[in-house]
Parts: structure tokens; C-alpha cells; sequence
């Protein structure tokens, strides 16, 4: 998007590999006088990233409620300023050129049950809180997502699933914002959930709180299916490490377990496990984790992914789609 400087189209532009370059006090001064106080300028994502990588923010406003979400998006708008929304990080890519625009962080919390068995959740709780929250209140439903890393609102928005469970097969409705600011409904039909997709994914919407319908059941029968998924998980995963998890979506395969070939054993065919670049590396747990061993860059991580899809296209005639998101430019 081209850099323009007036009242309607504010736009900032940066390089942070050239000198750090920070947008000059005018601008600022503007900016903080249209968006306020939550407005924040050249803000380390890294921070926000589960892999610890990434560049900078032009632009970071950390929103709590609806309408600060609303209302920023609405001056985003009238500005014409790019924007991405970021949940808990633990499924996306940060450039190492960070984003030369505005990151919104959704940190919309609260969780309530109404009606004996539903569970209205902010998209910025953290997944784990809502399964603790759930096996209290003798709600089941949600025990396969025990150990998937990440936000509410991140999990609705890929349709986050594990052991043949998806978190869309619970969701009762969507709460979302929409690009003019515009705040509407969803229903779980309309949200068209299939494999680690939505249709938040191809709307743009913003999610910002979700209905579960669960189903009353025995406390100590509930956790003791969280302990044991979660059990397998730490065994089977580097938790230990920083990661986004599996890099890879599984394969739809009729003939397979709960329908897809993971795209892990793929890896593990071609040698995946002895792969490295820069500071990143395969995890011995797992051919489709990539981690950081600490010193890797977002580059090093999908150069990486990049060689061993390459592989397994040159093997298996199967071309490998990614799960994590990318932020910025690659």
C-alpha cells in the first residue's frame, strides 16, 4: 500500500532493517491524538509469538472490550491503516521484518454459563483456562482439545481439533466484528467449520466472543479424560520448546484414522527429523514440529518447512498445506 501523509489516509511507513526508523513525532502525535492511549509504536511481536520470532509493529493497540475493538477498527478504517488481528501467537509466523501497519492484540476475556450447559467465552481467554473451567463445572465436551496451546478465539478461527474432536462441532454461535466495526452474530451452521477451517478465515470477521454448547457430565470422569489426552500429548510433543505446533494440516484420507494421514508419519518417511537450517530444527518428538533451538529467525523456520515440503512433494506426489498463519512480508 503506497505511503500517503493527510487527515483521511494516514498511512505509516517503516523499515525496521534500516536503521530502526521510527515514525516521526507529528505523526505520532496525530496518530496518539485520533486512537488514544492504547495506541503503542514500534512494538516487539516476538513477545507475542510462541516461536519467540518476528520484527516490529508499526502500529499495536491491545483491545479488552467490544467496543475498543469496534471503535478501532472503525478509525482503521477511516484511515485506510492495514491491519492484522493476533490471538495468543501460538499458531502464526511472524516476518522478521515485523508489519509495517497495525497489529490489534484480542484480549477480550470472560467466561460465564448460562442455561445449565453453555459457556459464553472472550476470544482472548486462553484455551486451557475455558477445559479448567468446563471440568469444574461438570461440563464435557471439550476434553479433546486438552493440551492445544493457544486462544479461544484462535481455536474457533482454525477450527481447532484433535483426536477426532473438533472445537467447531461444540460452538453454538460467533460473536464477531466485522471490517466496517459492525458487530454481529453468528450461528455454527453459518460458520461453515470444516478441517482446521472457517469462514472467518475468508470473511475477515473478527471473532470476539463464542457460545459452547456442552453437556453436563461427572467431574471426575471429565478430568480423568483430560489427564490422559494430556498425558499422551506431553509425551508425543516438545512442550518444552517453542514451537506452533504441527507446521503441516494432516491429509483427508478415508482409509486413515479419523479420516487423514498425518502429515508427521510423510515427514518422518523422508528423514525430517535430521533436518536443521539456521537456528531451527525438527523435533525429535515430532517430524511436523518445527523448533526454535533459540537463536532461529522466522526465516530460518520457514526455509525449513520449505525444504521438507518440497521433499515429500518430490516423494509422495503430495503437496503439504500449512496450518500455521504468516504475518508480514516473507
Amino acid at each position: 500500500m503506497p505511503c500517503q501523509l493527510g487527515i483521511k489516509y494516514y498511512i505509516i511507513s517503516m523499515n525496521f532493517n534500516a536503521d530502526n526508523t521510527e515514525l516521526n513525532k507529528p505523526k505520532t502525535d496525530k496518530l496518539t491524538e485520533i486512537f488514544g492511549s492504547l495506541l503503542e509504536f514500534n512494538k516487539d511481536l516476538a513477545q507475542f509469538s510462541s516461536y519467540k520470532t518476528g520484527g516490529k509493529a508499526a502500529l499495536f493497540i491491545s483491545v479488552t472490550t467490544i467496543e475498543e475493538l469496534s471503535d478501532t477498527l472503525k478509525k482503521t478504517k477511516n484511515l485506510n491503516i492495514p491491519y492484522i488481528t493476533l490471538g495468543g501467537g501460538t499458531n502464526v509466523l511472524i516476518s522478521d521484518n515485523g508489519f509495517d501497519g497495525l497489529i490489534v492484540k484480542i484480549d477480550i476475556k470472560g467466561m460465564e454459563i448460562f442455561e445449565n450447559s453453555k459457556i459464553i467465552c472472550g476470544a482472548g481467554e486462553n484455551l486451557e483456562d475455558l477445559i479448567i473451567f468446563s471440568s469444574k463445572n461438570s461440563l464435557t465436551g471439550l476434553e479433546f482439545a486438552a493440551g492445544i496451546v493457544g486462544s479461544v478465539g484462535g481455536a474457533v478461527y482454525g477450527n481447532a481439533g484433535a483426536y477426532g474432536g473438533e472445537i467447531g462441532n461444540i460452538v453454538e454461535s460467533v460473536t464477531v466484528i466485522d471490517k466496517n466495526g459492525e458487530i454481529e452474530n453468528i450461528s455454527c451452521s453459518d460458520a461453515k467449520f470444516e478441517y482446521r477451517d472457517s469462514i472467518f478465515k475468508k470473511t475477515g470477521d473478527i471473532i470476539t466472543q463464542i457460545t459452547f454448547q456442552l453437556e453436563k457430565g461427572d467431574q471426575k470422569a471429565i478430568q480423568s479424560k483430560i489427564d490422559e489426552i494430556l498425558s499422551v500429548r506431553h509425551e508425543k510433543l516438545p512442550y518444552d520448546q517453542c514451537s506452533a505446533g504441527c507446521f503441516f494440516k494432516n491429509i483427508p484420507d478415508n482409509t486413515q484414522p479419523h479420516g487423514k494421514l498425518a502429515a508427521g508419519k510423510l515427514l518422518e518417511e523422508i528423514g525430517a527429523k535430521n533436518m536443521k537450517y539456521g537456528g531451527a530444527e525438527i523435533s525429535e518428538k515430532h517430524a511436523n514440529i518445527i523448533i526454535n533451538t533459540g537463536k532461529a529467525t522466522s526465516n530460518d523456520i520457514l526455509t525449513l518447512a520449505e525444504k521438507i515440503k518440497v521433499k515429500v512433494k518430490e516423494k509422495f506426489g503430495i503437496l503439504l498445506e500449512e496450518e500455521i498463519v504468516k504475518i508480514g512480508k516473507f
